[in-house]
């Protein structure tokens, strides 16, 4: 069966797909949209091999992809591992230089184009901002 999506979010979804339904597509964002982490394929997997026996890893892989193409994810490249974000929204990222966790912070990219501008004579379209450091666990335990 076929369904209509159309997506139109303040934000990204402002092109309409055709596309069939997918329970495990579906699951694969919900567990997605529930987290503040950005969790890899493989974590995905494990987490949802429990209630989705038949679930194999290309199923979880063809489908991130697709998820990607319409613009409901995006992947955050770290170490050699592919991360996944559901917040599609600009946004910065700290990456835990302890135990690796990638956690999104919220910034006014615009106010950081602005101030890179104000120095630099060419035309910026945007920018990807990074922060690294330790995460609230790890500096807990640095301070314990």
């Amino acid at each position: 069966m076929w369904y209509y999506i159309d997506n139109d979010n303040d934000y990204q979804y402002q092109r309409r797909l055709m596309i069939k339904y997918s329970k495990q597509r579906q699951a694969i964002k919900d567990q997605l949209s529930n987290r503040g982490d950005h969790p890899t394929a493989e974590t995905l997997y494990s987490e949802l091999k429990a209630s989705m026996p038949n679930l194999s890893i290309a199923t979880v892989y063809r489908n991130l992809k697709q998820l990607e193409g319409m613009g409901d994810v995006s992947t955050i490249i770290t170490d050699g591992a592919t991360r996944y974000d559901y917040n599609v929204k600009p946004h910065a990222h700290f990456f835990c230089s302890r135990c690796g966790a990638v956690l999104d912070i919220d910034t006014d990219k615009d106010e950081i184009v602005k101030i890179g501008q104000g120095s630099f004579t060419g035309s910026i379209e945007g920018c990807e901002v990074k922060f690294y450091g330790l995460c609230p666990g790890c500096a807990a335990k640095s301070r314990a």
